[in-house]
């Protein structure tokens, strides 16, 4: 099972990024929720299984696996995108929202928080300063979130 974990914490780091991207790129275009829903999902599945497929032939590239040890490691990064990639969504999914808390800002607070925990992870699996990959992991993807939602906040201005 450990010899998976740097494939399920860079499954986990791109599913969160790739699939918050799309939330906050809605978000910031002001488009419905149910777009959210529709695009989130369909990308976590659809780029769970590239990544997956690419981690395969990349396995297999390397000569020095057997076919069912790139199976692994590629299950390994299609579950993480997949279980860790809905967490941008879930707040859409249970629809949670106050009368003071949007969906939005919902799903930004679970996202960030599971940035933290992954690059906690990633700490561990390559024995650097877990706080220190923890920050890392948490600006990058702040940093794709910020750039998806002015992007989306920018076409709707010329749509």
């Amino acid at each position: 099972m450990k010899k998976y974990l740097p494939q399920f914490v860079y499954g986990s780091i791109d599913g969160t990024i790739t699939t918050f991207a799309v939330v906050a790129g809605v978000a910031g275009a002001s488009l419905s929720p149910l777009i959210i829903l529709i695009l989130g999902i369909a990308n976590v599945f659809a780029d769970g299984f590239s990544m997956a497929s690419s981690n395969y032939l990349s396995e297999r590239s390397k000569k020095s696996h057997s076919n069912l040890v790139a199976l692994k490691t590629s299950f390994a990064t299609f579950f993480a995108f997949v279980v860790v990639g809905l967490v941008p969504i879930l707040p859409y999914i249970f629809k949670l929202e106050t009368s003071n808390t949007s969906t939005f800002t919902y799903s930004c607070f679970f996202t960030g928080f599971t940035f933290l925990i992954i690059g906690l992870i990633r700490g561990h699996v390559t024995g650097k300063n877990k706080i220190n990959t923890a920050a890392e992991t948490l600006i990058i993807g702040g940093a794709a979130a910020t750039i998806s939602y002015y992007v989306g906040f920018l076409l709707k201005s010329i749509v």
